[in-house]
């Protein structure tokens, strides 16, 4: 089988503890070049990967012949520039989120990619989660009906010294590196557009320039109201990862489907027949079905996809405009908390 060959600028972090692993395990990639500023680190996740090339020069990684494609995982402040220089020696690009510092950096990294002929996928590798595909079945199903709700909530323990808690790196606090992927799950699931956004976005327990606490209310296209809450201060042994839907004939109630491993708990209610109004509000809370999961590993589905996309001319499963749109929404909602306006999403 073809194989696509990648090389990783920012092959530390993220890289190194999920995707690459990821890579490793994908039927149709290979890791032939990584890239790191410190010499020395590039040289070790070389050899744990067994690629042919560690570099500490994200050009020279892209100069090579022997790299299709990059995957980039630089802190987010870098990614622009990174992802124009691949576009440059013509190689395509798998980019983490948020894609640049802004939309409309966003924007022109697209069109200037477009113009250099190479592909750009984003890296919203939840999609491919188990139980998030199946969410998306039942609702394209009408299982539970019309959705009314939706209600995500994220959370890290972040006190200090990593680059996303100074914006000048990263954009954003919590909602830009978490509540990211939760916007664009609301989208992808529901299959359809934010319409209007409001948020308060706070730093309440630590003193860093960026908020440690979001809570965002999205109007859907479909009239679906939804929440998503992400915080930097909510210690991990405390915390719940949550991804739930109401409808008009059910629900979808996700314990921890979202975050970095494919896994958790998904318990559905579908009814065949809704009762009428009852005088006394007795809360009958059904007790649902577990719905089982395919569980595997997310980021290898993510880059199978993407190579798949490059190596037969398949459509991109999470093209970088859908994360420049996302980015939009959140935009909006920092206007939204200095402002105090509700903002419609065009």
């Amino acid at each position: 089988m073809k194989k696509l060959r990648f090389g990783i600028i920012g092959a530390g972090g993220i890289a190194d503890r999920r995707t690459i692993p990821g890579m490793m395990e994908a039927k149709n990639v290979e890791v032939v070049a990584v890239m790191e500023i410190n010499a020395d680190n590039a040289e070790r996740l070389r050899a744990k990967y067994n690629a042919k090339f560690a570099y500490t020069d994200a050009e020279e990684l892209v100069k090579n012949p022997e790299v299709d494609a990059v995957y980039i995982a630089s802190p987010v402040v870098c990614h622009a520039a990174q992802a124009k220089l691949a576009a440059d020696y013509g190689k395509h690009i798998l980019l983490e989120k948020p894609i640049a510092m802004s939309s409309e950096q966003g924007e022109e990294v697209l069109a200037y990619c477009a113009q250099k002929g190479v592909q750009v996928a984003a890296g919203f590798m939840m999609r491919f989660g188990s139980h998030i595909m199946s969410m998306k079945e039942a609702v394209a199903a009408g299982k539970i009906g019309q959705v009314v709700s939706g209600y995500a909530q994220f959370t890290l323990w972040l006190p200090d010294g990593n680059w996303r808690l100074d914006k000048a790196k990263s954009g954003g606090g919590s909602l830009m590196d978490m509540g990211v992927h939760c916007i664009d799950l609301m989208e992808y699931i529901l299959g359809s557009r934010i319409t209007h956004v409001t948020a308060l976005n706070e730093t309440v327990a630590f003193d860093y320039n960026v908020e440690d606490s979001s809570t965002v209310l999205l109007r859907m296209a479909n009239g679906a109201q939804c929440v998503v809450q992400t915080n930097f201060n909510i210690p991990d042994e405390v915390s719940k990862w949550r991804l739930e839907f109401f409808g008009t004939r059910g629900r979808l109630m996700g314990d921890t489907i979202i975050g970095q491993n494919d896994g958790g708990k998904l318990n559905a209610v579908y009814m065949d027949e809704v009762p009428d109004y009852d005088a006394a509000q007795d809360h009958a809370d059904a007790e649902g079905i577990e719905i089982e999961g395919n569980f595997g590993n997310m980021y290898t589905r993510e880059v199978e996809s993407f190579a798949d996309s490059i190596l037969n001319g398949t459509p991109l499963e999470v093209p970088a405009s859908d994360a420049v749109h996302v980015q939009k929404v959140i935009e909006l909602a920092y206007r939204s908390t200095e402002e105090n306006r509700i903002f419609e999403v065009k």
